[in-house]
């Protein structure tokens, strides 16, 4: 049995004719090196291939991405929802432009005089961009352009806080534990609370799935936040299943999370589909936590999720590469109406970005996309011990990212993450990105911080004597 006919795409360079089979290949072999690109044996052979096929995807128009799909229609409902959802009367504002077409147009409207302006343009065709759109138009963007584009994009969400305000920088604080102390736990939300962060999310990662273990870190953290009457967010990062089971018991819950990804197939890896992440958001929605919004979804992702459990195939059997279907899982995000989305963008480790220029380059890629697509999109700026990346690749990430309006990064004590092993951002490296670009935490957090003494009238933390914090007693009253 044959498979379908894919349109050939060819360019003639200096001599050479470079051939594409379908859209699929077209793309991956467009997209700026990565190793696991090259392991799932779609990159392209050399940098002049690459450069041809940024070429011939820069020609291809954007109702082509309508027609031929990278993931096929009838077997994905990830692709369905893509097109299902999209929005005909808004893509008449760009269906006569070409890849290269969008570029220079996203590149005009981010330079204009007015920035209130260029975020309402950019917004008014939102949902007239799919994700392969967003990731082909990435691809041939330097990294400039994708800090730039995102800078002018504004997507905020809230629930006790906002996310995503011009001019912000919120943070996750992640204050794991190995075995789930409730006093390492404390100390560690301590550290992070002094030095101004948790006010896009305090969130644990669980050392077990079990929803016992789950409900008391919950109630631990829900604990923390009523006595001092903190304006944040909590969440547990346990399975969706776990976390609606929890909201039926009773349970604290104020965001569902979920990682999710492109494909339905990486999606089932995971255990979930649509279906079921949509109950997630209308349990979590029932319970009516929020005090400023109501958007109760933390979701992560990551590049090469679907390639590390075999989910990677699209139209034709061909591997479809790993940001274009990172891109795809913002399709799955934005029909959530999420308050965080971040991609762990060096955390699957260096089969799939092997060092810091790919991880800083999939980090602006991932952030880029996610924006253009409408999410309040954060990156966990981080990088596993056998990755020939370090903290100065991190520190560059982070102001990059900050310079692109990021609406949220991850940090932890020491940017050394015990728990899950591997190295993110330390509470003084937000300090530093907020201090070098003048950013501030969200309002209602700032509003915080400034009545306890703990910040100045420009939202900068100030030194604070422990001992005389009211904070101090955290540690203490746990498990009292």
């Amino acid at each position: 049995m044959t498979g379908p006919r894919l349109k050939q795409h060819t360019v003639h360079a200096r001599g050479v004719t470079y051939g594409f089979n379908g859209l699929v290949e077209l793309m991956a072999k467009a997209t700026p090196l990565r190793s696991g690109d090259e392991l799932a044996r779609c990159a392209a052979t050399s940098d002049a291939e690459r450069a041809a096929a940024q070429w011939a995807l820069a020609d291809i128009g954007l109702d082509v991405f309508l027609e031929e799909m990278v993931v096929p229609y009838e077997d994905d409902e990830v692709t369905r929802l893509i097109i299902d959802s999209h929005d005909r009367v808004a893509f008449q504002r760009i269906s006569h432009l070409t890849v290269g077409g969008l570029r220079d147009w996203l590149l005009d409207v981010a330079a204009g005089p007015d920035p209130v302006a260029a975020a309402a343009t950019i917004a008014a065709v939102t949902p007239a961009i799919t994700p392969e759109m967003a990731a082909a138009v990435s691809k041939i963007m330097r990294n400039q352009d994708l800090i730039a584009v995102a800078r002018a994009i504004t997507v905020t969400s809230a629930f006790r806080t906002t996310v995503g305000l011009p001019g912000t920088l919120a943070t996750r604080l992640q204050p794991n534990h190995p075995t789930d102390d409730p006093r390492g736990i404390a100390a560690a939300t301590l550290d992070g609370l002094l030095l101004g962060c948790g006010d896009a999310v305090i969130g644990i990662n669980p050392a077990t799935d079990s929803p016992e273990a789950t409900a008391d870190l919950l109630a631990l953290l829900d604990d923390i936040r009523t006595r001092y009457a903190i304006p944040v967010q909590s969440c547990v990062l346990s399975h969706v299943t776990t976390t609606i089971e929890l909201i039926e018991r009773g349970a604290p819950v104020d965001l569902v999370f979920q990682s999710v990804a492109g494909t339905q197939p990486a999606n089932s890896a995971f255990g979930v589909d649509i279906a079921l992440l949509r109950e997630g958001l209308a349990a979590g929605r029932s319970l009516n936590r929020g005090t400023v919004g109501d958007n109760v979804m933390y979701l992560e992702t990551g590049q090469g999720s679907a390639l590390s459990s075999g989910a990677h195939l699209g139209v034709g059997g061909q591997p479809v590469d790993q940001q274009t279907l990172e891109t795809r899982a913002y399709a799955v995000a934005r029909d959530l109406e999420p308050l965080l989305v971040n991609t762990v963008v060096g955390f699957i480790g260096p089969e799939y970005l092997y060092d810091g220029k790919q991880i800083v380059r999939a980090g602006l890629e991932d952030h880029f996309c996610g924006k253009l697509l409408g999410l309040p999109m954060g990156v966990d700026v981080c990088y596993t011990n056998h990755a020939e990346a370090d903290q100065d690749d991190m520190d560059t990430l982070v102001t990059l990212l900050g310079a692109a309006g990021v609406a949220f990064v991850i940090a932890v004590p020491g940017a050394d993450d015990v728990m899950l092993g591997y190295q993110s951002l330390s509470f003084h490296d937000v300090l530093y990105a907020r201090q070098v670009l003048g950013l501030r935490p969200a309002p209602e957090f700032e509003a915080w911080l400034r009545g306890l003494g703990m910040s100045d009238a420009a939202g900068r933390v100030l030194p604070v004597e422990v001992d005389q914090s009211p904070l101090r007693a955290l540690t203490d009253k746990v498990g009292a």
